[in-house]
């Protein structure tokens, strides 16, 4: 029978905006081979594969090139397709199991929130070859469980950064997060994400980012809750709350594409 798999654009409230994520709602577990087959096929940063378990969903995510432990934009793809589809009653919480554990995702009007695990930072000097790399001045440089984050001076740099990502492959990390505070207006923070080490050059939107961002503003701006703006071409906003050890992220999604895998 053919597979269906829907495309939604996440962290945006309008269309061809935010991170694309390709969902696929299966009746069951899926070979690990073909489920890389068909995200390298569809050629997104995320694909989201889902099926049901007795108190919820399994769902893992797979880059074109690699599979991932944490993924924020396609997590909130696949919650806003349980609910569009009716799969989840609209005041139903979302449950998914991951390899990074159990996350939900709570519905509240347009917009949905992600429980997810906070990733914090620890600060450490800058690998070689980062800053000449990025082709900025690094103001400070903190290892996350995933990724690398470098603070820069301003939301101007960040906007105009053009790192060799050649370069960038070569840091041992899942991706580097480049962020600065916010010039002003509705934004407290701005961010752009680059994993080229797992056939993601540039992520429009990362929510999993978020989890390392969210701490790390917080604490410098003395406030749990902010609003942080991911600076790609596509651009996205993500409603951020710190809460111990776990982080909300909130975000809209919209449905672009419904199709089917022959």
């Amino acid at each position: 029978m053919p597979q269906t798999i829907i495309t939604v654009d996440a962290f945006t409230d309008r269309p061809f905006a935010g991170n694309p994520a390709a969902v696929c709602v299966m009746d069951g577990p899926a070979d690990e081979a073909w489920m890389q087959r068909v995200a390298a096929e569809m050629n997104l940063s995320e694909t989201a594969f889902l099926h049901p378990r007795d108190d919820g969903w399994s769902l893992r995510w797979f880059t074109p090139a690699v599979e991932v432990a944490l993924c924020g934009h396609a997590t909130l793809a696949s919650a806003h397709v349980l609910w569009q589809d009716g799969r989840l009653t609209p005041d139903a919480v979302a449950r998914f199991h991951t390899r990074s554990g159990l996350l939900t995702a709570a519905r509240d009007g347009d917009w949905i929130t992600l429980d997810f695990p906070a990733k914090p930072e620890e600060q450490a000097p800058a690998p070689d070859g980062l800053e000449q790399a990025l082709g900025t001045r690094i103001v400070y440089a903190g290892r996350s469980v995933f990724d690398w984050l470098v603070e820069v001076e301003s939301e101007e740099v960040v906007h105009g950064l053009a790192p060799d990502l050649t370069l960038l492959g070569n840091v041992e990390a899942r991706g580097v997060i480049v962020t600065a505070r916010a010039a002003g207006g509705e934004h407290d923070f701005v961010s752009r994400f680059f994993a080229p080490r797992v056939g993601v050059p540039e992520d429009p939107v990362t929510g999993s980012a978020h989890c390392v961002l969210a701490p790390f503003w917080a604490a410098r701006l003395g406030r749990d809750t902010l609003t942080g703006f991911q600076a790609s071409r596509r651009g996205g906003v993500v409603k951020v709350r710190v809460a111990g050890d776990r982080v909300m992220l909130g975000g809209q999604a919209v449905t672009v594409v419904r199709g089917e895998l022959v």
